[in-house]
């Protein structure tokens, strides 16, 4: 589990087949082969350690859900240990289980901060609310607008300065963590009804002799 706050900008090394490999520092410490690392908020499992830099094993799956097919050597990464039991949560429960992906629409100067409207599916944005919480590319980041098709954040310049978040241009892919709460929440309000549709299709009521 994470909380969404980033330790470190990190820079891909390399990108081999199934195989990431980050240079690092301030990740490193601590950390043991097979712990867990969020890198632009995808749990990513160290396979090993160096003394600059860590490897991560990476599926198909995960590229096909997240943005990290498309990073290279020398692109810049978020990077979080997991929680230790022992910390603070600063930000919000984050799995590491990225929902999909998002595009920036736009990106507002707004007084200190920063505005970003983000576009996403239908699937995503039915867990977005508004003064909720959302992981972008694994920052956590409090909703400040909700529509149908698109939502909005405002970025603090703290914010900007320890992510790669700043480094975003309109049009850029980035990964997307609803709060794991409301999927939660959506899930045990759904899944009678589902099962209520499952009981009443032909095939169930041929099975049971009608």
């Amino acid at each position: 589990m994470f909380t969404g706050i980033i330790e470190e900008i990190g820079k891909v090394l390399r990108f081999e087949p199934g195989k990431l490999v980050i240079g690092a520092k301030l990740v490193l410490e601590g950390t043991k082969t097979g712990d867990s690392i969020a890198v632009n908020g995808v749990c990513l499992t160290v396979t090993k350690i160096g003394s600059r830099d860590f490897t991560a094993d990476v599926m198909p799956e995960t590229l096909s859900r997240s943005s990290l097919g498309k990073l290279t050597s020398g692109s810049h990464v978020n990077l979080e240990r997991a929680m230790a039991a022992d910390g603070r949560f600063g930000g919000h429960i984050v799995s590491g289980h990225i929902d999909g992906t998002g595009t920036i629409e736009k990106i507002v100067k707004d007084g200190n901060a920063v505005r970003y409207q983000i576009a996403a599916e239908p699937g995503i944005m039915r867990g977005i609310v508004e003064k909720g919480s959302v992981a972008i590319d694994g920052i956590s980041l409090t909703v400040t607008m909700a529509g149908k098709e698109r939502f909005e954040v405002s970025v603090i310049p703290h914010t900007l300065g320890e992510t790669i978040l700043a480094e975003k241009r309109q049009g850029a892919v980035v990964n997307l963590e609803n709060d794991i709460i409301g999927k939660y929440v959506e899930r045990l309000l759904t899944f009678e009804k589902e099962e209520k549709k499952t009981t009443l299709t032909k095939e169930f009521l041929l099975q049971a002799g009608f």
